[in-house]
């Protein structure tokens, strides 16, 4: 009993307790990052038997055999000892590799698996984020195509404005959404290994190593950049690769944030006007006192975690750039928190805002009230054009309109009744001339311009082409536990 409740005697963060995916939780896992540690140990014991060192197949065998059973307690233990995170891993490797243990990390600085590790996490994380964000464009993609065509009010400073459709409006979240998968897709593609590369990044220890032998030094950084997976190493570092790269990566992370909580805003104050809805379960409990209420929890969950994601850019800023010529410690612990914290963070908005997104619920009957309340202001500058091709003048019309515009507006403003313009058109004999063609001009379709045709285009020439690479991760549906 008492092994079931230790965890929860100490502090467990919610990204992974509460809300992370189980494949983010283990890519930022001690497991991973240790077994990596060691299939490092290993890619450079094979390059540099490869290249003449006396290394045998039996050491590298025995490594091999190893490499996924770390004894985590001994490690500790050592780590406690030594004050040294890789000497404790390199001494607790050793341990079960009692042949292979003179030639692991030979020749190797701790940033050789500290650097190198981080940089495969950072690139798998990014392998997994990717399909996820493709999910969402896809998901709202349908969306836009299916309402590309639905009058809606337009807000600009969040007061009515001229109508655009809901489709349009989605296309708005779409391309800020496009534009995060091609920088997360460039941040993960400019990513290359630190590589074999030394103390202070001069490669000397191997040059020692190999004799001077300078070509062996660079088919070894080669050798060993290729078998990682890496296409490309960076050609010079210090003691780390430069910390701008973790700035380049979060920066990635922290414009989707921002994105993600402009789209789910949105959608908050969207669910205020009771014009569309996040998805709501049938036993899901939106107030504990209010049981009629709707709460857009989802989307409030998105922008709460989003605001992190973004918060979380300064660290890498400030890391970068107090590091002292060619390496200082004070990166290490921050690193530890903010990489890892990125990644999960920006793992879970992308599931939520996926399982938002395939159940939008949309009402057009309180869309089409919300216009009928407010297209009759819109619509005088068309009563005015009508009125003048009938043969009136622009100015005595346009007073007339303004009058009346203004006698309605009191009516909505101060006694809280339904806007009554088109009434007031309809009783003066003014407008005689024009009464006939009043529907005609009333007609939302006619207000949103080329909204429907700028959907088409948008989907057809910009989102379906982006997500021809992930049409085979498409078919996974999010289901949140919380």
């Amino acid at each position: 009993m008492e092994g079931s409740t230790e965890e929860f005697m100490k502090y467990r963060s919610p990204l992974v307790s509460r809300y992370a995916s189980k494949e983010m939780a283990y890519n930022f896992s001690d497991k991973k990052k240790f077994t990596t540690w060691r299939k490092l140990w290993i890619l450079l014991a094979k390059a540099e038997k490869a290249l003449g060192l006396p290394i045998t197949d039996a050491q590298i065998q025995e490594m091999e055999s190893h490499a996924g059973d770390i004894d985590f307690a001994m490690a500790a233990e050592e780590e406690r000892k030594l004050r040294h995170d890789v000497m404790a891993h390199v001494h607790t490797f050793a341990h079960c590799c009692p042949a292979a243990a003179p030639i692991i990390h030979l020749g190797a600085t701790s940033c050789y698996v500290g650097d190198n590790t981080d940089l495969i996490l950072l690139r798998d994380g990014f392998d997994i984020l990717l399909p996820k964000l493709a999910r969402v464009i896809d998901r709202l993609a349908n969306f836009a195509e299916k309402y590309a065509d639905l009058p809606t009010l337009g807000f600009t400073h969040y007061q009515p404005a001229q109508l655009t459709t809901v489709g349009k409006r989605a296309c708005l979240w779409l391309q800020d959404l496009a534009m995060d998968m091609r920088n997360l897709q460039r941040a993960r593609d400019d990513l290359r290994f630190r590589g074999v590369k030394g103390t202070t990044g001069t490669q000397a220890s191997f040059l020692q190593l190999f004799q001077g032998d300078h070509d062996k030094v660079e088919e070894l950084d080669r050798m060993v950049t290729e078998m990682a997976g890496f296409k490309k190493a960076y050609l010079v570092t210090g003691q780390t690769y430069s910390r701008k790269v973790d700035v380049d990566c979060l920066s990635s992370l922290a414009s989707l944030g921002a994105t993600v909580h402009k789209i789910c805003t949105d959608i908050r104050l969207l669910a205020n006007l009771k014009e569309i809805e996040e998805p709501f379960e049938k036993e899901q409990i939106g107030s504990s006192a209010m049981p009629y209420k709707r709460n857009p929890m989802r989307a409030e969950r998105c922008c709460s975690l989003a605001r992190h994601l973004v918060a979380l850019m300064a660290d890498p800023l400030q890391t970068a750039s107090v590091q002292w010529l060619e390496r200082t410690l004070d990166d290490s612990a921050n690193r530890r928190i903010s990489l890892p914290e990125s990644f999960l963070t920006a793992d879970i908005i992308l599931s939520t805002l996926q399982n938002i997104t395939e159940g939008l619920v949309v009402y057009p009957k309180v869309i089409e009230r919300h216009i009928r309340h407010e297209l009759p202001f819109m619509a005088t500058e068309n009563i005015i054009m009508a009125m003048v091709k009938a043969g009136g003048n622009r100015q005595d019309c346009h007073e007339k309109i303004r009058v009346l515009s203004q006698e309605a507006a009191a009516v909505v403003k101060q006694e809280g009744g339904d806007n009554d313009l088109l009434a007031r058109v309809q009783r003066d004999p003014y407008f005689t001339p024009i009464l006939g063609q009043l529907d005609a001009l009333l007609e939302p379709k006619t207000f949103i311009g080329r909204a429907p045709q700028q959907v088409a285009r948008f989907l057809s020439e910009e989102i379906r082409p982006l997500l021809e690479p992930y049409k085979s991760k498409m078919d996974v549906k999010i289901e949140l536990e919380l």
